[in-house]
């Protein structure tokens, strides 16, 4: 929990103090890197630090992952200029790619099946606690110290998390059962680490994420550059699948399509990705812009979601246990599909408590939703291929999210564009980008043309979450349709 915490911390915390590191350092126009660049080295290396985790164990990649983040950290703190900050945080990233993929895998590992949906609830809790403690965090540090302990304070954490997991953390006598049922002692052996094919799924993975998040922000969708690095992408794709065909042990195995449970899971956890950009990008622009709420009050409406997200996960046994993990599955975005359709309906402009109601029931759904499926997948395979499978579910999810991200910012700018064009009063911005400012700093504006901006913002929102409900209804479908009926269930050492 305490190396979860690093991760978990590290995108709250920095958002705060974006001012004052801009205001330090410049690089305006150059800053959103330092999110993006930490996303896409996460991304690219899960399946990676999967594969490395089944080959020598998770002990020593969770060391690694730590010492490389804190050794991130530490370069950050002392970064000189923009593009510096953001070459560190990416050396942050391929640290965090190792602490979300590996503690999963590790929790999966030293509980029975019975008992993990209170380790992942815990987990979960960690995610939710920084998402509300973050930003004070940040803030606290930007206003009142400096922005540098933003990183800092990552070296007395990672060093109690290390501590711990040097001391207490043991993997000695570990099988991995396949999914055949077969089952052997993980001993020392030598390893084959496929690193053409890591080599192959970092760069395709780079490809694609830097096309996502720059297309249509640094350059137009189908510009030259954004159709080159979609190009290149598909290119360098097919080129990983014939490596990884060729590999003796290659980084992301055929089976983890092959087999419908995890393929079926994978395809419903990207889903996921793609629509919880709605609630966690959109939901705090909505409550500032058109219910005009200050920032740390917005904070607390999406905050009902992750308060109830790991309720809902430490229940999810309860139902499982009764009806199986798909079904449960089901359930969960059954009845997000509906939360997610009612958020168009809130009126307008409301109050704050009716998008809360709505984060809240989303946030228990979702919980019923994603857990049961992880613990699905990590209990149909044995100890070897546990870290591979785990990854590839977080791989999926991640490249939801930044599917996400590019699509609907796509949909929202288009909406707020064609308002902009039909509307029928004059003194309004004259682009996109312009209508945030403008709202918050309403005494610039007629009465009129402010409550013009609010109904454009609430119409893009709610295109958003119609979006984000037909990514559900694609989860659901997939559940259905692909995922088999039962998950196949593998006894191993931690559930007897």
């Amino acid at each position: 929990m305490l190396a979860m915490a690093l991760a978990a911390l590290d995108g709250t915390i920095v958002a705060t103090a974006v001012p004052q590191i801009v205001g330090d350092l410049g690089g305006l126009s150059i800053f959103s890197w330092l999110f993006s660049g930490y996303l896409l080295a996460v991304t690219v290396t899960l399946p990676v630090y999967g594969k490395l985790s089944d080959t020598f164990g998770r002990k020593p990649v969770l060391i690694a992952g730590i010492v490389l983040f804190l050794v991130g950290s530490v370069l950050c703190a002392t970064a000189w200029s923009m593009a510096a900050l953001i070459a560190f945080r990416v050396v942050q990233g391929l640290g965090g790619g190792a602490i979300q993929g590996t503690v999963q895998t590790v929790a999966a590992d030293l509980y029975p099946l019975k008992e993990r949906p209170k380790i992942q609830a815990k987990l979960s809790t960690v995610w939710a606690t920084s998402s509300v403690a973050g930003p004070a965090i940040g803030g606290l540090f930007a206003g009142y110290l400096d922005w540098r302990w933003i990183f800092l304070i990552n070296l007395p954490v990672g060093a109690a998390a290390l501590w711990l997991i040097v001391r207490h953390l043991r993997e000695t006598g570990r099988t991995g059962a396949s999914a055949t049922g077969s089952g052997d002692a993980v001993r020392p052996r030598k390893a084959r680490i496929d690193w053409a094919g890591a080599l192959a799924v970092f760069a395709t993975g780079a490809l694609l994420l830097t096309a996502l998040v720059q297309g249509g922000v640094a350059w137009p969708w189908l510009s030259a550059p954004s159709l080159g690095l979609f190009a290149a992408t598909a290119v360098l794709a097919c080129a990983t699948v014939v490596i990884e065909r060729r590999a003796a042990e290659p980084i992301i195995p055929g089976w983890v399509w092959r087999r419908r449970n995890i393929a079926a899971v994978n395809l419903a956890l990207g889903a996921l990705g793609l629509l919880m950009v709605a609630p966690t990008v959109f939901v705090p622009t909505y409550a500032q812009s058109v219910l005009g709420l200050g920032p740390i009050a917005a904070g607390f409406v999406l905050s009902a979601m992750t308060l109830s997200w790991p309720v809902s996960a430490a229940l999810s046994n309860r139902v499982y246990n009764r009806i199986g993990f798909r079904l449960t599955g089901v359930v969960g975005i059954s009845l997000a599909l509906v939360f997610l359709l009612a958020f168009p309906f809130l009126p307008f402009p409301g109050q704050a408590w009716q998008p809360a109601l709505v984060m809240l029931l989303l946030g228990g759904a979702l919980g019923l939703f994603q857990l049961p499926l992880i613990i699905g997948v990590q209990s149909s395979v044995g100890w070897s291929e546990r870290g591979t499978a785990t990854a590839s579910i977080l791989f999926c999810r991640q490249i939801g999210q930044s599917v996400g991200a590019a699509l609907f910012g796509a949909v929202a700018n288009s909406v707020l564009a064609a308002r902009l064009a039909a509307a029928p009063t004059g003194g309004l911005p004259t682009d996109v980008d312009a209508i945030s400012r403008a709202l918050d700093d309403p005494a610039a504006l007629t009465t009129q043309a402010a409550d013009y901006l609010r109904h454009a913002v609430a119409a893009a929102v709610d295109h958003v979450f119609v979006g984000a409900a037909a990514a559900a209804a694609v989860a659901l479908l997939v559940l259905l349709f692909v995922a088999p009926r039962c998950f196949p269930i593998i006894q191993d050492d931690s559930d007897s």
